[in-house]
């Protein structure tokens, strides 16, 4: 017994002596050494007869997004229903269905289902959908509604939406 403390202790004294020769910072991690960044000059020299010109980058930023605002958009609340407005105006144009379109020497009609399963004869300059769309054109084979939406920056945009009578035919 008294020799393994003799040899505890002896080892408990020797071992600050015998430590690692790098001391550590007081955090204990270690840490690198600095170093120096190396400074590179090039020098363009011109053969003869040419000139060297600087070329300048400039940036435009036009139809490109915001950099700084989010890419997480939030989600988009639904408008709510008017009251006191038309059964067209209380449905996105989304939710509406295009089942025929018939014309007559002037113009052409077009007969469209809301999801509420009425129908419904619409022409050319009626209000149509919750974002106050307009019924721009009635073709042949098609119906286009303009609407005006705010995107992401809070800009009011026209956006035209095609109701077409064939689905085969998209684009």
């Amino acid at each position: 017994m008294k020799r393994i403390s003799v040899l505890l202790l002896i080892i408990l004294f020797l071992l600050p002596v015998t430590g690692c020769k790098k001391q550590q910072p007081a955090g204990g991690k270690p840490v690198a050494a600095k170093v120096k960044p190396e400074e590179v000059k090039k020098e363009i020299k011109p053969a003869e007869g040419r000139t060297a010109t600087a070329v300048e980058y400039a940036y435009n930023a036009k139809g490109k997004r915001d950099p700084f605002l989010s890419l997480i958009v939030p989600p988009k609340a639904k408008p709510v229903k008017k009251k006191g407005a038309s059964p067209f105006e209380s449905y996105d144009i989304s939710e509406i269905k295009l089942l025929a379109i018939a014309s007559d020497r002037n113009r052409y009609y077009a007969l469209i289902r809301l999801p509420d399963k009425k129908t419904y004869t619409i022409t050319e300059g009626m209000s149509l959908g919750l974002q106050g769309g307009k019924v721009e054109r009635i073709t042949r084979e098609a119906v286009v509604i303009t609407e005006y939406i705010t995107d992401y920056r809070g800009n009011i945009k026209p956006r035209d939406t095609t109701l077409k009578l064939h689905k085969g035919e998209e684009e």
